[in-house]
């Protein structure tokens, strides 16, 4: 008959203690390396290599911050071109509970995420059109940028299209007793190529246009 040899372990089973430690270290690791030393180091290869981003690409003009090349503003009155509808939210002043339209709220980037179909949507648009060829004295059926009656995803597209641009020129150049032909220069001046020479379309930078259409001077009357 064979004898059998059984073994007992007297190690005793791990305990919460036992892993503390490792947890501990692994948490402080992983802080110092998510939380201090990644942050600090995009930050400064960003600021060594693209400074100007960096820092917001901001905009001064006599040394007064006027605003964000990234992010667009709002512009109702016709001596200025006017960007692309904005669908962000804000608190209502009267009722902080409520929100109410506030467009291109930096703080509350989004879009109406209203689809195709949405009646709202339709609605918005044809309204939208409406206005747009009122303002730019355009034929009841003349086409409208899609840019110019839709909002972006972030709702603070700092651009418009270079076809929207061009359809505002006339309205701006006769408030402003400017010639076609000098406003037509500065939608130029600040019209971007597509990115790499193929990502997107090419844009126009509404903030910029709009503050060299304040530094420039009205169309002189020619002399007999």
């Amino acid at each position: 008959m064979s004898t059998h040899q059984f073994m007992v372990s007297t190690t005793a089973a791990p305990t919460m203690r036992s892993f503390l430690r490792p947890m501990l270290l692994s948490a402080v690791f992983f802080m110092l390396l998510t939380g201090i030393a990644y942050p600090l180091a995009t930050t400064l290869i960003g600021t060594a290599l693209f400074p100007e981003q960096a820092k917001g690409s901001l905009i001064h003009r006599d040394g007064q911050l006027v605003g964000s090349r990234q992010i667009g503003q709002y512009f109702s009155q016709p001596e200025y071109f006017h960007g692309r509808p904005s669908a962000t939210l804000g608190a209502d002043p009267a009722d902080p509970s409520n929100t109410i339209a506030q467009p291109y709220n930096a703080a509350a980037s989004g879009a109406s995420n209203q689809g195709v179909l949405s009646k709202s949507l339709l609605e918005a648009v044809a309204e939208r059109s409406k206005a747009y060829r009122l303002m730019n004295g355009l034929a009841k059926d003349a086409p409208v940028p899609v840019d110019a009656v839709t909002a972006s995803a972030s709702g603070l597209d700092p651009h418009i299209s270079v076809a929207n641009a061009r359809l505002q020129a006339a309205r701006i150049a006769k408030v402003r007793g400017m010639s076609l032909a000098q406003v037509q220069v500065l939608i130029d001046r600040y019209t971007f190529a597509r990115q790499l020479g193929v990502l997107g379309e090419p844009r126009v930078q509404v903030l910029e246009l709009n503050l060299a259409l304040d530094m420039a001077k009205p169309a002189q009357p020619a002399v007999h």
